[in-house]
C-alpha cells in the first residue's frame, strides 16, 4: 500500500515516516515539495505520486498567530485540504485528514462527540472547521480524525516544554482549568494508517471521528507526571487560564468521546502515561 503523506518533520509525520516498511510505503512530502499555501500543487502531488491513500499531517497550528494572519491560516487548514480532498475523490482513494478539538466551543464537562455541533472560538479552530466541511463535501471516500494536545520527541510540544522549563526553574505556575487527552504522535500514526487501509474496501465508514489518550488531564496535572517520570524536581502550582491570557482563546474542555473510532476502526485510547517513559527515552538517548 502506497500511503502519500502531506507533511514531514511535524510530529505525527515523523511518525508516519516511521511507519515505513514493506506492506505500507510512506511518501512523505516536505514544504519545498508541495506546499499547502498553494493547494494547486497539493493536487498535483497526488496525480504525480498516485498513491493508495492520503494522509494530511500538515497544518498551520500556530494558534496565537493564526489570529492576525487569517488568510493564510485559511488556505492552509481550509482550502489546501479541500483540494486535495477533491484529487483524491477523482482518484477514488481515502483520504484521511487531522482535526482537532478547537472545532468545539469550549465549554462544559461532557467528552465531546463527532456529532457535536461546532462553535469555535478561535482563527484557528474556524479554519480547521472550514476544512473539515469541504473535505466531506468532496464526494470521495475521507476521515476526518479529531485529536488533542498531541506529544512526542519531535517539533514543540508540551512535554518537550516542560523538559526545558523544568531543568532551568525550580517551580512553575501552569494552567489547571483545561482538561484534555494527551495523544501521542505515534499512535496518532498508526491510527491514520488503520483508518485508511480500512476505507479502501469500506468507504461507507468515511466521516468524522475522535482520536485522543487517556485518561483525560489538566495540563498542570499532565507537568507533575511529566516531572515525576523524568524525575525532575519542579513543583507545580495550579493557576487559572485567566491568569495566563493569550491572543487565541483556549478551550477549557477538550474532552473527546471516542467511542465511535473504536467501534468502527477497533482503535481504543491509548494511555498516554505508556507513552511518555517512551518519548523521554527518545529525547535523552536520541535515535537520530
Amino acid at each position: 500500500m502506497k500511503i502519500l503523506v502531506f507533511g514531514h518533520s511535524g510530529q505525527v509525520a515523523t511518525e508516519l515516516r516511521a511507519l515505513n516498511r514493506d506492506d505500507v510505503q510512506i511518501t512523505a512530502l516536505a514544504r519545498t515539495d508541495a506546499d499547502l499555501a498553494d493547494p494547486a500543487a497539493c493536487a498535483a502531488a497526488i496525480n504525480a505520486h498516485a498513491p493508495d491513500a492520503v494522509i494530511n499531517a500538515a497544518a498551520y497550528t500556530a494558534v496565537d498567530k493564526a489570529e492576525s494572519d487569517v488568510e493564510a491560516a485559511q488556505v492552509i487548514n481550509a482550502d489546501a485540504p479541500a483540494t486535495m480532498a477533491h484529487a483524491c475523490a477523482a482518484r477514488d482513494i481515502p483520504f484521511v485528514s487531522i482535526s482537532t478539538d478547537y472545532v468545539f466551543s469550549g465549554v462544559g464537562d461532557t467528552p465531546w462527540t463527532p456529532a457535536d455541533p461546532a462553535d469555535p472560538q478561535s482563527v484557528y479552530g474556524s479554519t480547521k472547521r472550514n476544512g473539515e466541511i469541504a473535505i466531506g463535501m468532496a464526494g470521495g471516500r475521507y476521515a476526518v480524525l479529531r485529536t488533542s494536545w498531541v506529544v512526542s520527541a519531535h517539533a514543540n510540544n508540551f512535554v518537550k516544554t516542560m523538559l526545558h522549563l523544568g531543568a532551568e526553574r525550580e517551580a512553575l505556575t501552569i494552567v489547571a482549568d483545561q482538561i484534555g487527552g494527551p495523544t501521542g504522535a505515534a499512535e496518532i500514526a498508526s491510527a491514520c494508517v488503520t483508518v485508511a487501509k480500512t476505507l479502501i474496501s469500506q468507504p461507507q465508514k468515511s466521516g468524522i471521528y475522535h482520536f485522543s489518550g487517556a485518561p483525560n488531564t489538566c495540563w498542570a496535572d499532565f507537568a507533575r507526571v511529566i516531572f515525576d517520570t523524568a524525575k525532575i524536581p519542579c513543583a507545580v502550582t495550579d493557576i487559572p487560564s485567566s491568569d495566563y491570557p493569550t491572543p487565541a482563546k483556549r478551550p477549557l474542555n477538550s474532552r473527546l468521546d471516542c467511542t465511535t473510532t473504536e467501534a468502527t476502526f477497533g482503535i481504543s485510547r491509548p494511555d498516554w502515561r505508556e507513552r511518555l517513559p517512551h518519548i523521554l527515552a527518545q529525547l535523552v538517548f536520541p535515535k537520530d
